[in-house]
């Protein structure tokens, strides 16, 4: 079918209200209504969008509404497609935000063919994807009140000086202390227990993660990512539920670029500039890359817990596990030992290279 004969509808979605500008064709100017976001608006627009001749495509950015308003115009029978809006194309100079602008912007771009089109999960997948991204928040929380009982225990003179913190032997220590003013020791004892009632919730969490990861759907795939070095159950899950098929990515690149681990670039003729990595991407994935980037530091010697993980794969599957360690590891030891780069820089670049090994192991679905 045409362009002309298309009707191409952008929607600037929040949680109360759509806005919505409809394109017929290649016509300028936009048609443009606004549409609630609960049942009854989704309804009334599906009704107004089925009355229109010709074909109809929808597109919105994918954020905190979710996926419901896809399925939705998709169960009626009209095409919508979601968008990734941190790759969706800005210009320089525009300053101006507004839903009408954003819903005409989307509008013109996805009748150009200028979005990046996502891959919707199925609601199961997306469930477990929610687990292990509310696991992530609470490892967040847990981070913070950490370092929030920390603080507060340097402001009066209490330093830990005998090792690791938050072993068994440092909880001994802080259990130990007690203040004589009531009001620091109620601060104490409920920092003690927002630390300890974030590590429940981690425990919880990691049950039911584990739980979900020898489900039929995602053992194979989360098997196969832990015969890598640093990919462990959580990882491998937030793998398989960030990115449900790596057969979307057609070359390894394109699934770098995707998790935001390519370095900027701004050259000109015949100068080269290249800066800091774009983080336009997958922050999950990002995350998870280069937490597992930082075991290839240590030297690529496969102990018994790898071994174990890697016995039950197939050949392809350990090969390329097996080449990851070699080559992670030299660039590695080559970044920071003959280049002088921070390890931290080094993790960025090892975990891009990691993303490519992944892409590999994911294609031998």
């Amino acid at each position: 079918m045409e362009n002309h004969s298309i009707v191409w509808v952008g929607m600037d979605t929040d949680t109360k209200k759509n806005q919505i500008a409809v394109y017929r064709g290649w016509e300028t100017a936009a048609e443009e209504f606004e549409a609630g976001m609960d049942r009854q608006g989704i309804k009334r627009l599906v009704q107004r969008l089925k009355r229109e001749v010709g074909e109809v495509r929808c597109v919105y950015e994918a954020g905190p509404c979710g996926y419901e308003l896809y399925r939705k115009l998709r169960e009626a029978g009209i095409h919508c497609d979601v968008i990734a809006p941190s790759l969706t194309p800005r210009r320089p100079g525009d300053r101006i935000k507004t839903n009408r602008r954003d819903a005409r912007n989307l509008g013109r771009l996805y009748r150009a063919g200028e979005l990046t089109v996502i891959a919707v999960p199925n609601q199961q997948p997306e469930a477990v994807r929610g687990l292990t991204r509310a696991r992530e928040d609470v490892r967040e929380d847990l981070t913070r009140r950490q370092h929030r009982l920390n603080r507060f225990l340097h402001r009066y003179g209490y330093h830990y000086s005998e090792g690791e913190r938050w072993t068994k032997k440092y909880w001994l220590w802080i259990r130990q202390i007690r203040f004589e003013d009531t009001n620091l020791q109620v601060i104490l004892e409920e920092s003690i227990r927002a630390v300890e009632q974030s590590l429940e919730q981690l425990k919880t969490y990691d049950a039911k993660i584990e739980e979900n990861a020898h489900k039929p759907e995602f053992a194979t795939k989360v098997a196969r990512y832990q015969s890598l070095r640093g990919v462990q159950t959580v990882t491998a899950m937030t793998l398989a539920t960030e990115v449900w098929d790596m057969r979307g990515y057609p070359t390894a690149p394109q699934f770098m670029k995707s998790t935001g681990l390519v370095p900027s670039e701004n050259s000109t003729g015949e100068h080269e500039r290249r800066g800091r990595i774009t983080k336009a991407g997958n922050a999950h994935l990002r995350r998870v890359l280069v937490e597992a980037a930082w075991h290839y530091r240590h030297r690529p010697i496969a102990g018994p817990a790898i071994k174990k993980r890697r016995r039950q794969q197939p050949a392809a599957v350990v090969s390329i596990a097996e080449r990851a360690d070699q080559r992670l590891n030299r660039k590695f030891r080559r970044l920071v030992d003959r280049y002088n780069k921070k390890p931290s820089i080094a993790a960025v670049a090892v975990a891009r290279e990691l993303a490519g090994f992944i892409w590999a192991i994911g294609q031998e679905d």
